[in-house]
């Protein structure tokens, strides 16, 4: 698998671990000085952003992620990509929508981290 291919890999067990509820795995995804930026403009460090993810006002049920480009350059990648999150709120409404999502990711050791994001605005349709 080369660095690539490593990186979306990475970027999709995220994905699983936000629709899985799963701080703990979410949380060993992110590197300490994660940062993350919402469509609506909201800031998060690491803590926040799991918090949120995990035991916030929306329950994930599944991120896809499609058109993914990813550029590496020695330890450092960016990912972009359209995801498409399908969440239930605490209303119990079900939602899918698509937005822009880009990712940097740090290789620590045998592991790609994610180091910052940001996703938005949403897409019509």
């Amino acid at each position: 698998m080369n660095a690539e291919q490593e990186v979306i890999a990475a970027a999709l067990e995220r994905a699983d671990a936000l629709a899985g509820g799963d701080s703990d795995r979410l949380r060993r995804l992110l590197h300490p000085d994660f940062h993350w930026t919402s469509h609506l403009g909201e800031q998060f460090d690491r803590e926040d952003y799991v918090r949120s993810n995990t035991a916030g006002a929306i329950t994930w049920k599944k991120q896809s992620l499609t058109d993914a480009e990813v550029v590496v350059v020695e330890q450092v990648a960016v990912l972009r990509c359209v995801a498409a999150d399908d969440v239930v709120s605490d209303e119990s409404v079900r939602s899918t929508f698509r937005m822009p999502m880009t990712q940097t990711w740090v290789k620590e050791g045998d592991r790609w981290l994610c180091l910052a994001g940001h996703a938005g605005p949403r897409l019509e349709g």
